[in-house]
């Protein structure tokens, strides 16, 4: 049910709109995960100066009510808001309930009125009278308390101020806020809320190639399954959740792209994995020179041991040699001479790549990719990195995902979507449970700031980022230079801004030569050839950042805070350079983090950040202890707090809240989390 604003005479009294999160109306569902602090608020008033009482009341996956919970607003706002964590995972829905509190409204007038001595004896009888009516109704426990109040209130031999006492025990308070008067009381909602696993929300990504590893150049050998086994130790070891494969399947003969984009390849270049299909198979094959299915099912399997889940990319294109050209000529476009057309994103030129054609045969085209989703479901794989989403019907996507996550709840979907904002958001609405993001291309402190509050504001509604700081495609000019701060910089901001991040294989060992002067893109790029790397190489020779990504891992696994996207909130700095932002997590909200973080990869900068310290649930005037998570010292610091930080040092703190601090109101399922939290 869409907001609503009373128009007619006998239409419901309570204005309310703006209700979050809510995505299209209510068209699709927002999203959440598993132990999210989700914050559910309205905007909601009435005519004149009496008070609202206003409800939040969730139902559960299966149809249970969990609730009512009251839902507070900030002194001289009409924006109410609670904060909630579902606990389990499924489809849920939530209500707003808005009531006239005459209780409340009361209260309020009575202690203006009568300390002052203005209609203090009215006042009291009409305080009288509405408690009268929450005692006709409560238990025979709770109706004594109030009726010995009422005895105290109706005395009119004892003074006015000892009768108004009586009204407002702390015992008659708490029961009557537990039974309060609702007057035309009316339900807005429900609002759709789908709440998946965590990995929707929470994960750090590593993305390799499984023929680089264990390859040779002389002779020239691919790496297989097996030999890219040994590898999963070690990206694990880093504390990374997720391993995310390039196309597996056999690769075009027609058209094979040698180094660095080219034609002609070579007999011995391996082409791109993107050029998908062969005599040897299609989507569902896998290529021979990494092995089997079983050997693929093999490698998931170790990778489970790890602890480690595999994400496997979901190209829908083809070579010019894949089955399907000949089996299907109807998914392709043709051209006017009767060629298909390759694909092309001007000036760049992808000969070995035909484009799918949605138009001519949808069903048949659809329920062939959903055959070959659920071919490699049953080898293991619960995500898939989805390649140019935005080039295919967004009712696709649609069908697809909704169809797959009916009957596998668990699977996620990443949107590799570089494109313009309207299609990515449309991709995350219709389901995709993940999209990339512009990460990569905001540098700068006011850039960070005004996308991640985007980010994790209104968009938290339907778009989930994964951030990933750099990919086979990309290699952003801040990284170019080499210089290992500018790689530890933009680590930092990505593990600590998002839930989810990812680097791409060789971002540890500082790879950074370009193509180009003026391009983007890698020089030798993986995506056309065999790139073995030496691990060991790196560490040997202390060039590796091996080692602080396996403790930003741990900071963020060891730390709820560091798994939230929509309690970040960002905190003003003196200097440009220097970037400083907070989130809090856990049960109570009680983990705080405070990341403060250069972003000159080149400069030394000091500035003074000035906290706003009741968001970290700090009272104001007060200092407060942190310890710093990066180096271990620990320290006090206040409002106004001064930092230096250098490329040659500490390039961010990632400080944790040491001492006692306000905890948050967070509600819950019954008996998941205690419901007698504090008020922030």
């Amino acid at each position: 049910m869409a907001s609503r604003i009373p128009l007619v005479p006998g239409a419901p009294r309570y204005t309310l709109f703006d209700a979050s999160p809510v995505v299209e109306g209510g068209t699709y569902p927002a999203k959440a995960v598993v132990g999210e602090i989700i914050p559910i608020a309205a905007t909601t008033f009435r005519e004149g100066h009496d008070c609202l009482g206003v409800e939040l009341t969730f139902t559960d996956p299966h149809g249970r009510t969990v609730g009512p919970f009251p839902m507070s607003t900030q002194e001289n706002t009409d924006r109410y808001q609670a904060n909630f964590v579902a606990t389990s995972q499924g489809k849920w829905s939530f209500s707003i309930s808005t009531w006239g509190d005459p209780i409340t409204t009361w209260r309020r007038r009575a202690e203006i009125k009568i300390p002052a001595g203005l209609d203090a004896d009215l006042e009291l009888r009409e305080g009288a009278s509405l408690i009268e009516r929450v005692a006709s109704g409560v238990s025979q426990q709770f109706r004594t308390t109030l009726e010995n109040a009422l005895a105290i209130i109706g005395n009119t031999a004892l003074t006015e101020r000892a009768r108004y006492a009586a009204a407002t025990d702390s015992a008659v308070t708490q029961i009557l806020e537990s039974h309060p008067l609702r007057e035309n009381d009316v339900v807005h909602g429900p609002w759709p809320l789908l709440v998946e696993r965590r990995r929707a929300l929470v994960g750090s990504w590593y993305e390799f190639f499984p023929r680089s590893e264990g390859a040779t150049l002389e002779p020239i050998k691919s790496g297989s399954f097996a030999s890219a086994s040994k590898s999963l130790t070690r990206i694990a070891e880093m504390g990374f959740d997720v391993v995310y494969l390039p196309p597996i399947h056999p690769i075009g003969e027609v058209n094979r792209k040698g180094p660095n984009n080219t034609l002609p390849a070579s007999s011995h270049d391996p082409g791109s994995p993107w050029a998908i299909g062969s005599a040897l198979g299609g989507h569902d094959s896998v290529h021979p020179d990494l092995g089997t299915i079983e050997d693929f099912a093999d490698f998931v399997a170790t990778a489970e041991k790890l602890n480690l889940e595999i994400a496997l990319d979901l190209a829908l294109q083809c070579a010019p040699d894949h089955p399907w050209v000949k089996s299907n000529p109807q998914w392709f476009a043709h051209r006017g001479d009767g060629s298909i057309a390759y694909a092309e994103n001007p000036p760049k030129k992808y000969e070995d790549i035909y484009p799918l054609n949605f138009d001519n045969d949808p069903d048949g085209l659809y329920e062939e990719i959903e055959r070959i989703v659920i071919f490699w479901i049953k080898t293991g794989v619960q995500i898939f990195r989805v390649d140019n989403p935005h080039t295919k019907p967004v009712w696709f996507w649609h069908r697809l995902i909704t169809t797959i996550n009916e009957a596998h709840p668990d699977v996620i979907f990443l949107a590799e979507a570089f494109t313009r904002e309207p299609m990515m958001r449309a991709l995350a609405e219709v389901g995709f449970q993940q999209s990339y993001t512009y990460f990569t291309w905001k540098n700068s402190k006011s850039e960070l700031e005004e996308y991640f509050q985007q980010l994790s504001g209104s968009n938290a509604a339907f778009m989930r980022p994964n951030v990933f700081t750099n990919t086979p495609d990309i290699l952003s000019t801040y990284l170019q230079t080499g210089t290992p701060s500018a790689f530890a910089i933009r680590a930092t901001l990505a593990a600590t801004l998002s839930p989810t991040y990812g680097i791409y294989s060789g971002y540890e060992l500082y790879e950074h030569a370009r193509l180009r002067p003026d391009s983007e893109e890698y020089l030798d790029t993986e995506k056309f050839q065999l790139r073995p790397r030496n691990w060991n190489l790196g560490e040997e020779q202390g060039r590796s950042l091996a080692p602080y990504l396996t403790l930003l891992n741990e900071i963020r696994r060891n730390n709820p805070a560091l798994q939230e996207l929509r309690t970040l909130r960002f905190h003003p700095s003196d200097s440009p350079d220097i970037i400083a932002f907070s989130k809090r997590g856990g049960e109570n909200g009680e983990d705080v983090i405070l990341v403060v973080c250069n972003t000159d990869p080149h400069n030394d900068h000091s500035t003074t950040i000035h906290w706003n310290l009741p968001e970290l649930g700090v009272s104001r005037g007060d200092q407060f202890a942190v310890t710093d998570l990066i180096s271990g010292s620990t320290w006090r610091w206040d409002e106004h707090t001064f930092a230096r930080l250098s490329p040659h040092g500490d390039v961010a703190h990632i400080a944790k809240i040491i001492s006692p601090v306000r905890p948050l109101t967070i509600y819950s399922e019954p008996g998941a989390i205690d419901q007698k939290v504090s008020k922030s």
